[in-house]
C-alpha cells in the first residue's frame, strides 16, 4: 500500500487539518492496459474485478468510504452516501470518514470546504456542467457565506490542449462577458482553445469566492493521469475530499 500512497497528489490549500483530500494517479493498481494500472472507472470497459480491487485499495489506504457517483454532466448535488451511486455530478458530506468522490479523465475536478471544516464537497465539471452551474450548485450545498469557502481545482485538460467550438465560448460569454478572455484562437479554422481553470475561477469569483487554489496541471500532456482526449479508451482517476474527525 505504500506504493499507492506515494503515487497520490495531495492538494496544496489552507484547509483545516482534519479536512483531508487526495487525487489518484495511474499508478498503484491492478488494471491491465489500456487501463493501467489504477483505473477507478467502472463504465470504461475494464475488468470489474480489477476496478473493485483498485477501489478497495483506495478506501483501505485512508480508512474511508468513498461515495461514488454516476456522473451525467449535469449540476445535481447530493449528500455523499457510500451505499448509493446516484445520477449526480457533485456531492457533499459533514460525516467523518465518508469521502466525496468524483472521477475524471480531462474534465475538471473541484474540491470544496468551509474554513471551519464542518462540511466538504466535490464536483465534476466538464464544460457543459461548468456552464450550467455545477460549481455554483456545489457551493450552495456547503450552506456558508462565500467568504468562508475554500476551493481546490484538480488536474484537468490544460489550455494548450482544450480545443472547442464557438458554441462553447458562446455558452460562457452569454452569462459572463469576461469569460471571453479564457478563449484564444486555435490552430484550426473556427476552433478556439479554452482555459477551463480560468473559466472556473471567473465563475467562482462572480459569486464572491476568491480563495481558489490548484489549477495548472494538464491531464493530456501529463501522463500521470488518464486522459480521454489523449486516448479515448482509457481509465478514470478520482479526486476525493473528506473529514477525518475532530
Amino acid at each position: 500500500m505504500n506504493g499507492l500512497s506515494g503515487s497520490l497528489l495531495l492538494p496544496d490549500w489552507p484547509a483545516p487539518a482534519h479536512v483531508r483530500a487526495c487525487v489518484t494517479t495511474r499508478e498503484g493498481g491492478v488494471s491491465l492496459a489500456p487501463f493501467d494500472t489504477f483505473n477507478l472507472g467502472g463504465h470504461v470497459g475494464d475488468n470489474p474485478a480489477a476496478v473493485a480491487e483498485n477501489r478497495r485499495r483506495l478506501g483501505t489506504l485512508y480508512g474511508i468510504e468513498p461515495a461514488w457517483l454516476s456522473q451525467v454532466h449535469g449540476i445535481e448535488v447530493v449528500e455523499a452516501n457510500p451505499q448509493q451511486q446516484p445520477d449526480a455530478d457533485a456531492s457533499w458530506s459533514s460525516t467523518p470518514g465518508i469521502a466525496c468522490t468524483v472521477m475524471t479523465a480531462d474534465c475538471l475536478p473541484a474540491l470544496f470546504t468551509d474554513r471551519a471544516g464542518t462540511r466538504v464537497a466535490a464536483a465534476h465539471a466538464g464544460w457543459r456542467g461548468l456552464a450550467n452551474g455545477v460549481l455554483e450548485a456545489t457551493v450552495a450545498s456547503l450552506e456558508v457565506p462565500a467568504q468562508d469557502v475554500l476551493v481546490w481545482l484538480g488536474p484537468a485538460i490544460g489550455p494548450s490542449s482544450f480545443e472547442v467550438g464557438e458554441e462553447v465560448r458562446g455558452a460562457f460569454v452569454a452569462q459572463h462577458p469576461a469569460a471571453r478572455s479564457a478563449f484564444v484562437p486555435g490552430a484550426r479554422p473556427g476552433k478556439l482553445m479554452a482555459d477551463i481553470y480560468a473559466l472556473a475561477r471567473l465563475r467562482l469569483a462572480a459569486i464572491g469566492i476568491t480563495a481558489v487554489y490548484g489549477g495548472g496541471l494538464c491531464t493530456v500532456t501529463d501522463e500521470r493521469w488518464f486522459s480521454y482526449r489523449r486516448s479515448a479508451r482509457t481509465g478514470r482517476f478520482a479526486s476525493l475530499v473528506w473529514l477525518a474527525g475532530y
